[in-house]
């Protein structure tokens, strides 16, 4: 099902100067929302020219390479803020010099210690630094924070908090059933690097594509298992206060064993540039892909007389799908990442969020980002057809 896109207008007043940093699929569906809002005026910055042709009409372009300092200072020089949609290496050069700038930084990183970099240079920072915006990490931080607070409030028991997320094809026709939605590197980061969990309280870390899990979701099977950076920040935060907590990649059934045969027995592992040719040659693009999204907390409530109630559970789940918009079809991966991170400047800029240091995603109420004009695609573009 096609849905009707548009990215009305909440404020008025002289638009703010926001610079976006890549011009790829995610880059140019952040400079399009943001413009056509009609409160920023935007800039984006690319090393091909190829790229920044196809934004659209009324979106200022600059060709450099953002990755390099100098450029990047010229680039942030008179912006309010930046959007980093380059890849997951380039967050903490750039967050560095918006942090010198006092330019109010966001980005879309997996990356775990990159987002401890960044933190680091928060603490004495003028402006916001806020990275992993997008979707996971990102908007599953901001349900798994509200679902793990339905508990905590009142002093409840928080016992379990799962939280799964999949950007997957509508129609998989390959051994791995799956088709590449987005960034090659970021995926393979996530499929190598450690992954951070809560077990029995504490703070843990797993291995990357283990604890493989099966689950139906409104009549459909998956697979489920660790992957990296999805969790952002949450168990520092909930470190202490809840028994297990956990993020997991969904995939259809079958995927994590070829991954694990491409990673271990053939040790691509310790070749990820050839992991990358292999992925980026052999495993199509789509534009047909569904965003699943599903969480689950379970605890105990506590009473107005401060007595826990039943052992309960409260979840979230959502099935998205592409949208036909102005400047053509945006598939359901650029449409939730690029609201995610839209909705958290826009939050910024209308003062619901700190104004200042390190802000976490669960510092963004999810009543709160469902309401924002950005936010509310996560609810807007419901997928309704059966998936193959």
């Amino acid at each position: 099902m096609n849905n009707n896109l548009s990215f009305p207008s909440a404020r008025s007043g002289a638009a703010l100067p926001v610079t976006v940093l890549g011009a790829g699929k995610i880059g140019r569906t952040i400079a399009a929302m943001l413009q056509d809002s009609g409160d920023y005026a935007v800039t984006v910055v690319d090393r091909y020219r190829d790229a920044l042709d196809a934004l659209p009409a009324g979106v200022s372009t600059r060709v450099a390479d953002p990755s390099e300092r100098q450029a990047c200072m010229e680039a942030l020089a008179g912006a309010a803020a930046v959007i980093n949609a380059l890849p997951f290496h380039a967050a903490v050069p750039v967050a560095t010099v918006a942090a010198e700038l006092g330019v109010h930084y966001f980005d879309l990183t997996e990356d775990v210690a990159a987002t401890r970099a960044i933190r680091a240079l928060a603490a004495d920072a003028r402006a916001v630094l806020m990275p992993q915006c997008g979707l996971a990490p990102g908007f599953i931080g901001v349900v798994g924070h509200d679902l793990a607070q339905r508990f905590l409030r009142g002093g409840g028991q928080l016992l379990d908090l799962r939280m799964r997320v999949g950007a997957l094809p509508r129609y998989p026709n390959n051994a791995l059933k799956y088709n590449l939605t987005w960034s090659t590197e970021g995926l393979i980061n996530e499929y190598c690097n450690p992954c951070e969990a809560i077990a029995d309280g504490r703070r843990v870390e797993v291995p990357a594509l283990e604890g493989l899990e099966s689950f139906a979701l409104d009549g459909i099977e998956y697979e489920a298992f660790h992957t990296s950076g999805g969790l952002g920040t949450l168990p520092e935060t909930l470190a202490g206060r809840a028994r297990h907590v956990d993020y997991k990649s969904i995939r259809y059934p079958g995927h994590c064993a070829v991954i694990k045969l491409l990673l271990d027995d053939l040790r691509l592992r310790e070749r990820r540039d050839w992991l990358r040719e292999i992925f980026d040659s052999a495993i199509p693009l789509t534009e047909q892909d569904v965003v699943v999204v599903f969480a689950s907390a379970t605890g105990r409530t506590a009473g107005e007389d401060g007595r826990l109630g039943p052992l309960t559970q409260a979840s979230f789940s959502a099935r998205i799908g592409g949208a036909e918009g102005e400047h053509g079809h945006l598939n359901a991966i650029q449409l939730t990442t690029a609201a995610g991170v839209c909705a958290a400047l826009d939050m910024v800029i209308a003062g619901q969020l700190p104004q200042r240091g390190f802000v976490r995603q669960e510092d963004m109420r999810l009543e709160a980002f469902l309401a924002n004009r950005f936010g509310r695609h996560y609810t807007c573009h419901p997928l309704q057809e059966a998936l193959a």
